[in-house]
C-alpha cells in the first residue's frame, strides 16, 4: 500500500541542513526554547533592551561636541547611576540584534522563505536590516572618542566617493573645527530617527503574518537578558581617548558586528565598497523574482457551505482570508473571501472550517473553504478506504504533514498514512472518521514545535485536540487513542520510534472492537 503524496516541491537541501542544525539545538534547549526557532522574536527583544538602555544613557548624556566624551567618561566612573552598565548593555544588545537578524535572514534564505506570499516580509526585512546597520554605525560617533573619529572619517570618505558629494563632505565635516555643536546635534537627531524608522520597518515587516511572534518565550527572554547582564558586568565597554582631528590613532578596538565595512573599504576602496554593498542588497532584493519558487494554488470558498463563522479568518497565518458582506442572498451576514496574492496554500483554513465536522450527510464531504490541490472530500475518502483495508493489530492511521518527516515510509499492513498540506489542515473530525472506519489509534504528525512551515500549524493542532480552540475534538473521543508527534524533515527515525511507542500503548489498551467492523452507514445531518 503506497501513500499518495501531494504534488508540491519537496524541501531543498539547504532546508534539510537547517533542520539538522536545529536538531542539535533542540537537544540542548528543547524544541520550545530553541533560540533558532525564535530569531525574529529575539530580534525584537534585543531591540527593546537596546532602546531602553539608550534612553537611560541619553538622560545623562551631554549632547554637545565638547561635552559628549566627558559625560560618557563620567558614566564610566560611576557619576551617573548604572551609567557604565547601561553603556555596555546598549552595546551588547545592539550586537546581539545584528547576530540574530543575520541568522534569521540566513535561515529564511535557506528555507526559500522569500518569494510568493512571503515577498513583502522579505523586502521589508532587508530594509530593516539596512536601518539597523546605519543606526549602529551612527551610534558610535556620539561617543566622540578616537573610535568615533575613525568611523566618522571612514564613512565620510565613503560617501565622498559618490558624484553628488565629490569630496565636499570631508572638507566641511572632518576639517579641524568643523565638528561643532550644530553638527553634533544633527548626529543625535539621526541616531534617534533611525531607530524610529527601524520600528516602522519592523511594523510593516509583520503586517502580513497573524499572529506575529514578537515576544520570545519567557524563559528564553529572561535567559538571554541575564546573559547580556553577565557580559556587561564581566566586560564593561571601554571608552577610548577623546577625539582629536589633528591626531590619527594607531590602533582601534573594532566592533566587527557594525564597523566591518570600514575594514572592507581599506581593501576595496570607497567605490569598490559601494559596488559590493549595492550588488549584495540588489541580489537579495531581486531574489523573490529571480528564483523559481512555485506558488501553491490558493484556497477557494464554497458559499453553499460557508456560514460566515470567521474561523478561517481567525486561523489564517498570513491574513489571506477576510470577511465581507454576503453576496449570495443567504441569511448569513458575512462570507469568507480569499486574497490569492496572500494565500500560502497551507490548508489551515480548511482545518478550521466547521462544515467538515462529523455531522454531515452525503457521499462527498464538502467544506466552506477548500484547497483545489487537496480537496478535503477526497482526503476523507482516501482516509476511510485505506483504514478499512488495514489488517492485523493494532491498526493505526497516521495523518501526516508534507513538510515534516515523511509519513509514507511508515505504511504497512496495519498502518495507513494520509498526507496533508499542513498538520493544521486536518479537521479534528478526521480523527473520528479514522476511528469509525476501524482504526485503533490515530497519530497526527507535524513539524517540530515552534517551527511549522506555515508558522502556527503545530500550535493550532494542539489547541484543537485539547478542546481549547474550535473546531475541537469532541469529548467523546478516547484521548488515549490519539497522539500528536512533532517531527522535522530529518526526523524519520524519531517518527518511526514514536509510532512504535504508540503501537505499544494501543496494544496494552486492546482493540476498540472485537471484530473491527466496517464503518457504519452515515447518519448525519447537514451543518453548514
Amino acid at each position: 500500500m503506497a501513500a499518495t503524496a501531494i504534488a508540491l516541491p519537496a524541501p531543498g537541501r539547504a532546508a534539510v541542513a537547517v533542520e539538522r542544525v536545529d536538531a542539535l539545538f533542540d537537544a540542548a534547549f528543547g524544541q520550545k526554547l530553541n533560540p533558532l526557532r525564535h530569531l525574529g522574536a529575539l530580534g525584537y527583544h534585543f531591540l527593546w533592551i537596546c532602546c531602553a538602555s539608550g534612553i537611560w544613557i541619553y538622560v545623562g548624556f551631554d549632547t554637545s561636541a565638547t561635552g559628549a566624551w566627558a559625560s560618557l567618561d563620567a558614566m564610566d566612573r560611576g557619576e551617573w547611576p548604572l551609567g557604565a552598565f547601561a553603556r555596555a548593555l546598549h552595546r551588547y544588545s545592539a550586537d546581539a540584534l545584528v547576530v540574530v537578524s543575520l541568522l534569521h535572514l540566513a535561515r529564511e534564505l535557506a528555507r526559500r522563505h522569500y518569494a510568493a506570499f512571503r515577498r513583502f516580509a522579505w523586502l521589508t526585512g532587508l530594509f530593516a536590516l539596512a536601518l539597523t546597520f546605519l543606526a549602529g554605525i551612527n551610534g558610535y560617533w556620539l561617543a566622540w572618542d578616537q573610535l568615533a573619529q575613525w568611523s566618522l572619517t571612514a564613512t565620510v570618505e565613503w560617501f565622498d566617493a559618490l558624484p553628488v558629494f565629490d569630496g565636499s563632505l570631508a572638507r566641511n565635516v572632518i576639517d579641524d573645527g568643523q565638528v561643532n555643536d550644530r553638527f553634533f546635534s544633527l548626529l543625535i537627531f539621526v541616531h534617534i530617527g533611525l531607530p524610529l524608522a527601524l520600528l516602522g520597518a519592523l511594523w510593516a515587516h509583520v503586517q502580513r503574518v497573524s499572529p506575529a511572534r514578537t515576544i520570545p518565550p519567557r524563559a528564553l527572554g529572561w535567559g538571554t537578558a541575564a546573559m547580556l547582564a553577565a557580559l556587561c558586568l564581566a566586560k564593561p565597554v571601554a571608552l577610548m581617548p577623546a577625539a582629536d582631528l589633528a591626531f590619527l590613532p594607531a590602533r582601534i578596538p573594532l566592533d566587527w558586528f557594525y564597523l566591518f565595512p570600514h575594514v572592507a573599504m581599506a581593501s576595496l576602496g570607497p567605490a569598490g565598497l559601494w559596488v559590493a554593498t549595492g550588488a549584495l542588497f540588489a541580489a537579495l532584493a531581486v531574489l523573490p523574482w529571480a528564483t523559481r519558487v512555485p506558488r501553491a494554488p490558493a484556497a477557494r470558498v464554497n458559499l453553499g457551505n460557508c456560514n460566515g463563522c470567521a474561523r478561517c479568518f481567525a486561523d489564517c497565518p498570513y491574513d489571506a482570508v477576510v470577511m465581507v458582506a454576503r453576496t449570495d442572498g443567504r441569511h448569513h451576514p458575512r462570507q469568507a473571501q480569499v486574497d490569492p496574492m496572500l494565500c500560502a496554500g497551507c490548508g489551515i483554513c480548511t482545518g478550521a472550517c466547521p462544515s467538515s465536522t462529523p455531522f454531515r450527510r452525503g457521499e462527498t464531504l464538502a467544506t466552506g473553504i477548500d484547497m483545489p490541490q487537496a480537496a478535503i472530500g477526497e482526503l476523507r475518502a482516501r482516509l476511510e478506504s485505506r483504514t478499512a483495508a488495514l489488517t492485523g493489530t493494532p491498526r493505526v492511521v497516521v495523518l501526516g504533514c508534507r513538510w515534516s518527516a515523511p509519513a509514507a515510509a511508515l505504511e504497512d499492513a496495519s498502518t495507513a498514512c494520509v498526507e496533508f498540506l499542513c498538520a493544521a489542515m486536518v479537521p479534528p473530525s478526521f480523527v473520528e472518521y479514522a476511528l469509525r472506519a476501524g482504526a485503533d489509534g490515530v497519530l497526527l504528525a507535524g513539524c517540530r514545535e515552534g517551527d511549522c512551515e506555515f508558522r502556527t500549524g503545530t500550535g493550532l493542532v494542539s489547541e484543537r485536540l485539547a478542546g481549547t480552540r474550535k473546531p475541537a475534538l469532541r469529548p467523546s473521543v478516547p484521548r488515549e487513542r490519539v497522539r500528536q508527534v512533532h517531527a522535522g524533515i530529518t526526523d524519520g527515525a524519531s517518527l518511526r520510534a514514536a509510532l512504535d511507542d504508540f503501537r505499544a500503548a494501543l496494544a496494552r489498551l486492546g482493540p476498540r472492537a472485537a471484530d473491527h467492523p466496517h464503518p457504519p452507514k452515515r447518519q448525519e445531518s447537514r451543518h453548514g
